[in-house]
């Protein structure tokens, strides 16, 4: 899936268009309880093609830089990471040095740069922005992102330069792993090990100058596709100093996957990265591992695990089906217990449970605890299927599908869980009216 990222100084509306063009004011995907996070990315679908949006607004650094600085550094890391840049600039304010800076610098990227007038409310505002083709540039778009104008001549543009919407990976035989994490939590010394020989340059140091290598394996006669993503290329000191950018290679990895190793530091504990990482891969359906490493630089006793699990646990109160392995990739401990747990996790990814198995789980579980009434009337469950795999998806037919709260959705998970297992992988379940 391609990115594209709006970059542009503080303040000339980055983050009203990155609202207008997804069309509402919050992400698309649903805020998971427990899961801290900016929510300056989100995927788009309503415009034809599927692309990322990245609100770079989100990413720019403390307050201490000066302003040209905090410009240069964000749109640095778009240059980076994104595939079609949006450089918005404010047509109240006029031309400023610091668009004529970065406008510079966009000039030597080998990648499409829509430069986009912000606040154009009018004709008055439109014959102002003339002055922005003092940048040397061919075409501007002019919008004005809180009241829609202009957005859909600019979404025309952005999706000329997307290519059409890929159909699903072959390979239905094949696994595909992630394995992601924040920048140094030992990502490339951990697919090493999984791998057996050193196929991607482990260094201490964040940001280690490499290519992104996907690596076919087998394990127990089954197929496995690895998609590594620690240093996806190297990254300048900027881009060490915002961390936050790691989110969306992690993104971009995720995208492929089947299931996520999601690395966490062991000696720095759990982030808000680890989280949003997390939350994203629930979004998308897939299934998550925890792999906690560095485990061997810990000081431990007897309740040292038990305590951290606890606490990892509570910080991923979202996903408390997914199996937790503590390894070294440094010295190799534990390091082979990974592949057994993706070997029961793919299992339950792919897992189609018998129909009439499904709705006795249902039965008893409104007979234990029925559905509220809903405007005066009580909901009835009717029955149930399986659609999907991958992750497992459930469709429940019943009289008033908008009558089921998300606590009873969730009630109806957890029984499904307690009969059928589904470890590692997320469950979806839908509801719909049963025609007459």
């Amino acid at each position: 899936m391609k990115i594209v990222a709006i970059v542009g100084r503080p303040n000339v509306g980055k983050s009203t268009l990155f609202n207008r063009i997804l069309g509402q004011r919050k992400a698309l995907v649903e805020d998971f309880p427990g899961v801290t996070r900016d929510r300056n990315y989100a995927e788009v679908t309503r415009f034809g093609p599927p692309f990322m949006l990245i609100d770079t607004g989100g990413f720019e650094p403390a307050s201490e830089n000066s302003l040209l600085v905090q410009m240069r550094e964000q749109s640095q890391l778009a240059i980076e990471e994104a595939d079609i840049i949006l450089f918005v600039m404010d047509g109240r304010d006029g031309l400023t040095p610091s668009d004529m800076e970065v406008a510079t610098m966009l000039r030597k990227v080998k990648k499409p740069v829509l430069y986009v007038v912000n606040k154009i409310d009018g004709d008055r505002q439109e014959e102002a922005a003339v002055e922005f083709y003092s940048l040397g540039i061919e075409h501007l778009i002019t919008v004005s992102a809180e009241h829609g104008r202009g957005i859909h001549e600019l979404m025309d543009e952005v999706t000329a330069l997307l290519p059409p919407a890929e159909k699903s990976d072959a390979q239905e035989g094949t696994t595909r792993l992630a394995v992601i994490g924040r920048p140094n939590v030992g990502k490339s010394s951990l697919v090493n090990r999984l791998l057996g020989f050193e196929r991607v340059v482990a260094n201490p140091q964040a940001g280690t100058t490499r290519d992104s290598v996907d690596t076919p394996f087998a394990y127990n006669q089954k197929r496995y596709l690895l998609i590594d993503t620690a240093g996806i290329r190297r990254k300048g000191k900027v881009s060490q100093k915002l961390e936050k950018f790691s989110v969306i290679q992690a993104l971009k990895s995720m995208e492929r996957a089947h299931i996520a190793l999601i690395v966490i530091d062991a000696d720095e504990g759990i982030t808000e990265q680890d989280l949003t990482i997390a939350g994203y891969a629930v979004e998308k359906g897939r299934a998550v591992i925890l792999v906690v490493n560095k485990w061997d630089q810990v000081v431990k006793d007897n309740s040292t695990m038990g305590e951290y699990v606890k606490r990892l646990r509570e910080s991923f109160k979202f996903i408390p089906y997914a199996p937790i392995v503590f390894v070294s990739a440094l010295t190799g401990q534990r390091v082979s217990s990974i592949m057994g747990e993706v070997e029961k996790v793919a299992v339950e990814f792919n897992r189609k449970v018998p129909t009439s198995a499904l709705n006795q789980v249902l039965a008893d579980a409104e007979r234990t605890h029925p559905p509220a009434v809903f405007q005066g009337k009580r909901i009835k469950l009717f029955y149930a299927t399986q659609t999907a795999v991958r992750p497992p998806t459930f469709v429940v037919f019943v009289n008033r599908a908008e009558g089921i709260h998300f606590s009873y959705e969730r009630y109806l998970t957890n029984k499904i869980r307690e009969v059928f297992g589904f470890s590692g992988t997320p469950i979806r379940l839908q509801f719909r009216d049963r025609e007459r």
